[in-house]
Order: structure tokens, then sequence, then C-alpha cells
């Protein structure tokens, strides 16, 4: 599929800087696709999420969004993309309405007219159609001072799409967010990309909501270290399932395991790498009874905490990325 960001050799030294903020990265996100920018604080994410954005120049290298370049168009960069940034970066003293309004406006989309119903009928519908898709089709016209924060997260989504951009930044987009607002707002952002043709760079702590991304790219200190599917993280980075066993006569386990082949460690309970085979398999294979039996499947977390603390780093991911 064709890439709608391409970046190549991007490098980021700030003035005082004695290493590069961001050193030398290449990668390429397809149109359409959610894609997860991680790693640790100081990794480098938000400079380069500044420099796709067009808010930081960067040293060196190339970045292109739907076929403009970050550097010398950065005007046509920016009718591309739609941002939506840690903070939330709404007008408290106006209505959501209103702050869609103003930011329509500034993108050149339409004249300014006073009310929502001098708007042209396209603005006006619009808005109610996002508005619709986020659930904030009763609230658009209210104040957005008494807002819930995930209220206000709702509506800097309908403002950065506004202007239907072909890139959505999420940084951070639900931070400080309850639980239940943050499965809300995921919700409506699967059937905002249902409906629209909409790619996403998403940076987030919050590694579940990495699961969802087509891919991820792992980051520290300023270079990719990682990179490939949420899958192959897991799989690549943290190795094979597992499965715990233990018994009452453990020698006799023991040299039932060693009979049959199966690699495993003894440690307390008997931990035994699965290689392809399904826990089934393993229970059927034993004649020892078994007064223990638990699974133990990578999470995401497990694989992007083996890369951030510098693990397994011979088994990192080969994908051409570039």
């Amino acid at each position: 599929m064709q890439a709608i960001i391409e970046v190549s050799n991007l490098t980021k030294r700030y003035k005082r800087g004695t290493t590069n903020a961001v050193d030398g990265i290449s990668f390429n996100v397809a149109q359409g696709e959610l894609f997860a920018l991680l790693g640790p604080n100081g990794a480098g994410k938000t400079t380069t999420i500044s420099i796709l954005t067009t808010t930081l120049a960067p040293t060196s290298g190339r970045a292109v969004i739907a076929g403009y370049d970050v550097s010398t168009q950065a005007r046509a960069v920016r009718r591309q993309v739609g941002i939506i940034f840690q903070n939330p970066s709404l007008d408290q003293n106006l209505t959501a309405e209103e702050n869609v309004r103003f930011h329509a406006v500034l993108y050149g989309l339409y004249p300014f007219r006073p009310t929502f119903a001098a708007m042209p009928a396209a603005y006006r519908e619009e808005v109610m159609s996002l508005a619709n898709v986020l659930s904030l089709q009763d609230d658009i016209f209210k104040p957005i001072k008494r807002f819930s924060g995930g209220m206000k997260r709702k509506l800097e989504i309908i403002r950065s799409l506004i202007h239907k951009p072909k890139v959505l930044f999420l940084d951070e987009p639900t931070i400080g967010l309850d639980p239940a607002s943050r499965r809300s707002l995921w919700e409506h952002l699967a059937q905002v990309r249902a409906e629209r043709p909409t790619t996403i760079l998403l940076t987030t702590h919050y590694l579940e909501e990495a699961e969802q991304a087509d891919t991820i790219c792992v980051i520290n200190k300023g270079k990719i270290v990682a990179y490939g599917t949420p899958a192959q993280l897991k799989s690549q980075l943290t190795g094979d399932s597992y499965v715990y066993v233990d018994s009452d006569n453990r020698g006799q386990l023991r040299s039932e395991l060693q009979s049959l082949g199966y690699s495993f460690e003894d440690q307390g309970p008997f931990r035994i790498r699965l290689n392809g085979h399904n826990v089934q398999q393993v229970m059927k294979a034993l004649d020892t009874p078994l007064n223990y039996v638990q699974t133990q499947i990578p999470t995401l977390e497990d694989a992007y905490l083996a890369i951030v603390d510098g693990k397994d780093e011979e088994r990192l991911i080969e994908t051409d990325h570039e």
C-alpha cells in the first residue's frame, strides 16, 4: 500500500545537546494505517511528532506527509494533518461548535459567520455528522467549560477532522482520562476510521491502546530499536509461550518431560516452552498427575519492557521499514 508518511534518516540535535534527540530514524506509514510510536520519556517521540507536524525543523534527513516535504512545504503539510496534543488546546470561553467554527475559518475552509445558522450548509452538515459519530450531538452548542475530560477529547477530534485531514496525529490522546472515557474514545475513533480513510499516528503510554495498531515503532535514545506488528514484537522479543506444571512426584514429572523431549526449566514449577504446541497437547502427553498448571502468554508490555531495558537485543525485529 502507498505510504502517506515517509521518514528518511531524520535527525534532530538541539543547540546545546551533546547527542541527537532523534538519530537517523527511517520508517513509512501506509495510507489508512494505525501506526503507534512508542518509547520511554526522552526517547525522541515528541521531537519526531513536532518535526512531522512542522512545529520543529529537523537538523537533517527528510520527512514527507501526503507528498509534501515538512521542511519546504510546511503550509501544505499542515492542511493535510489534524493534531490532538497531550494537553487540551480548546478555548474555554466558547461553545463546542464555536471552537470548531474558528478552527475551520483559520484553515480557510469557510468565511467567518457570527452564528452557526449563518455558516454554509456544508459546514453545518459536517459538524453535525462528526458530532453524531462522537456522540456529542446533544452538547455541541454548549459551553465547553462544563465538559468532562472525555467530552473535550471528543471535541478535539471533531475539530481536528473538520478539514478532512489525511493524517491524524494523536499525542497521548487519552492521558488524564478515566478508564471508561478512554474506552469510549477509542470506540469512537474506530468508528471514525471505519467511515473515513484516515491515517493515524499515535503516541501513548497505555500499551493496551498500542495493541490495536497495525504497526508499532519503538524508539529509545533517538533510535528505532524495534519495528513490526504487535504480534511480531511479542513473539520475536519475548519468545514463545510457556506453560508451568508441577506435581507431588517431581522426579517422575522431570523424567517424563525429559523422555518426551520438552524444553523446560526446573525452578519450582517446571517452565515448559511450548514451541508452537498448545497446552492441550502437552497435557495429553503427560501421565504424571499434576497439581499445578498455569500458562504464560507474552504481552506487548513484556515485549516493550524487554526492548527499552536493552534485553534480547540480538532478537530485534529485522523488518524492512524504510
